[in-house]
């Protein structure tokens, strides 16, 4: 990635920014999810390899920066930090029970959030986003019914509905959609 950066490099790598690469994150972060869904072990490899292209141009590009500076080697120091920090019951004398809350009052606390929910992306796709705040209500003892009526609500009620199974909605409709698709692939291929 030095060498893509530097002088002589790659022209295209040399006008990235994080903001341009930002979209790339995301992409690749659900092509590694498609490629868990369908078992398919060389794409995981493939994909985590992508992501991990976008750890490490984020961190380069961050070296970059005359203010405040960081590398790769920052990242992983301060995400190893933060897993021992938010693991007490694996680095420290503390016992294994509610680890879910654990981690919210642990991440809460490190953030100083004024709210549970803070720090869940509005950007994150809708059925994610609303089972995320739901597993955070629940975990907080929040009621976790809809708030009023419509498609809206119902929707609600689904998500709600498939974490208390223990489901993933947005990984269900997601492989749904997939099935779906195959279907009207294939109706449309014989007509």
């Amino acid at each position: 990635m030095d060498r893509l950066r530097s002088p002589g490099g790659c022209p295209w790598d040399a006008e990235q920014t994080h903001l341009t690469l930002a979209p790339y994150a995301i992409e690749e972060a659900y092509e590694l999810a498609e490629s868990v869904e369908a078992d398919d072990r060389a794409g995981m490899r493939e994909e985590l390899g992508d992501l991990l292209l976008q750890v490490v141009f984020h961190a380069r590009l961050a070296q970059e920066d005359p203010d405040e500076p960081f590398d790769v080697d920052d990242v992983a120091a301060d995400l190893t930090a933060k897993l021992v920090r938010r693991h007490p019951h694996v680095f420290a004398d503390a016992e294994a029970t509610d680890l879910h809350g654990q981690w919210d009052r642990i991440k809460k606390d490190e953030k100083q959030r004024d709210s549970v929910f803070d720090g869940i992306p509005v950007a994150l796709g809708a059925l994610a986003r609303a089972q995320k705040i739901a597993g955070r209500a629940q975990r907080s003892g929040l009621e976790t019914r809809p708030p009023d009526e419509g498609l809206g609500a119902r929707l609600l009620a689904l998500v709600l509905e498939a974490r208390d199974a223990g489901l993933d909605a947005e990984g269900e409709l997601r492989r749904t959609a997939s099935a779906w698709e195959a279907q009207m692939r294939a109706t449309e291929a014989g007509r």
